[in-house]
């Protein structure tokens, strides 16, 4: 309505100035060859003006005329671009989707479309090598290393290729080549640092991941996790051989990550050989209440080395509370307590887990208890039975592989920090102390009190799942 309103006085300001125009006294005397004219002033001003409108309207039509190719043209080179960049985004969309072969064909009909661009070259490559044509895609990457834009990309796709070759060395250098480029590059970093943990050159990875940039938290989490880790292979490695080093290495490793079991182990071993026990169990009890985790309370146990099974029992009965507030310390204490031929202590601990559903170091130990206390072999034996089928417990696993110590590396994959503490899901192959470092000095073992007639117990640790 306001609009309307708007309009209503807009015309009829318009047509008052019209008639005010017409309404202009006077005349205008125009001579043009033998012609002469006299109209109205304001006539003569209406008719300037429409002149003025006419001009610049013949003006118009003939500029578009002369104009018309320059605007065909530039309308070709549209067209061909809008085709060329639909067919770049449909032949990524085709790689993505497994159909390598349209990918192909897409980029070479980008390429023809937009020939400076060089993410159709880029489509092609990746195409090429999809496809298994590696000498094409091999060309198509060299050329784009000459560009700056696409060199990094280009030392991508010619990584991929010489690794799906099996080039190892070949892969490395355009790793390196890539990093020279760009430091930052994640895949390049990471095909680095990977090929120095493979090869066991711990320090210089540790300097690589300490250079690495970390911004936000999760970046800062990775990187003192991945310090941490490097810094406890380290320390493996020279717990057979400089064993204060490998104490500095561990004791690092712990500031990174506060409870990171393989470390605590390492560092607490060193101290009990150097008979510095007291250290060893104030780590140990730091880290036991932080993960419970059943080595810890092991290495607690034998923490001052030649000690009955009963002092054993003592020192494992300080750490871990009664009733067991979980199934890692039940296990533990239960071990110390069959050691010590406490079969009824050994019993209460494995009461709230040995009824329903019990794993397999359940059964083990009550096995064990049940042959141990009463001598009875047919409970002793249906406990071992149903050890075969029962639930499996924690242990080292990585990559399918279950092993009796943490390893930095996967055996599998080669990756850092590939092994959990869990329950393995499926085991193609268990690696033993010996396959692992043989060089790392084992806990030592419980000296079993000399009692006739009594079985022979192994050392305090968990069954093997």
């Amino acid at each position: 309505m306001i609009r309307l309103a708007y309009w209503l006085i807009a015309s009829l300001l318009v047509t008052a100035g019209i008639a005010w125009l017409i309404s202009l006294p006077g005349t205008l005397t125009i001579e043009f060859l033998d012609y002469r004219m006299q109209p109205r002033l304001g006539i003569a001003a209406i008719l300037a003006a429409a002149a003025v409108v006419v001009i610049i309207l013949v003006w118009g039509i003939v500029k578009r005329v002369i104009a018309a190719p320059y605007y065909i043209a530039r309308r070709s080179r549209e067209k061909r671009k809008d085709q060329g960049y639909l067919a770049l985004s449909d032949g990524f969309i085709a790689l993505q989707a497994g159909d390598a072969h349209r990918a192909r064909q897409l980029a070479r009909e980008a390429q023809s479309n937009l020939p400076r661009n060089a993410a159709a070259q880029l489509l092609e490559a990746r195409a090429d090598l999809a496809v298994g044509d590696m000498h094409s895609a091999r060309e198509h990457y060299r050329a784009l290393i000459t560009n700056r834009k696409t060199a990094l990309a280009a030392l991508s796709g010619l990584y991929d290729q010489a690794r799906q070759q099996g080039r190892v060395d070949a892969a490395l250098t355009f790793a390196q080549k890539a990093i020279d480029i760009s430091p930052a590059a994640p895949w390049a970093r990471e095909a680095v640092f990977d090929d120095l943990t493979r090869n066991g050159r711990w320090e210089k990875a540790y300097a690589m991941v300490a250079d690495e940039p970390a911004v936000t938290r999760e970046e800062k989490t990775r990187k003192r996790r991945r310090m941490a880790v490097v810094e406890t292979a380290r320390a493996q490695i020279a717990e057979g051989r400089e064993p204060n080093a490998a104490l500095e290495h561990a004791l690092a490793a712990l500031k990174l990550q506060g409870d990171f079991v393989p470390a605590a182990l390492i560092a607490a071993r060193i101290y009990s050989n150097r008979n510095e026990a007291r250290k060893a169990m104030s780590l140990l009890r730091r880290v036991w209440r932080a993960t419970s985790h059943p080595d810890v309370a092991t290495l607690f146990a034998n923490a001052v080395p030649g000690v009955s099974a009963v002092d054993r029992l003592k020192r494992v009965k300080e750490l871990i509370d009664s009733p067991p507030p979980n199934k890692a310390s039940a296990l533990v204490l239960a071990r110390a307590s069959i050691d010590a031929f406490d079969w009824i202590a050994a019993r209460q601990a494995l009461a709230g887990y040995a009824n329903a559903n019990p794993s397999q170091a359940v059964c083990l130990l009550m096995a064990e208890i049940e042959d141990g206390q009463s001598g009875d072999k047919g409970k002793s034996r249906d406990w071992l039975n149903r050890a075969v089928h029962a639930p499996r417990d924690p242990v080292w696993t990585a990559d399918g592989i279950t092993a009796d110590e943490w390893e930095p590396l996967s055996p599998v994959s080669g990756k850092l920090d590939a092994f959990e503490w869990r329950v393995p899901t499926s085991t193609v192959a268990t690696r033993t102390n010996s396959a692992l470092v043989p060089s790392l000095p084992q806990p030592t073992a419980f000296t079993e009190p000399t009692e006739p007639e009594k079985p022979q117990s192994g050392p305090l640790a968990l069954p093997d799942a």
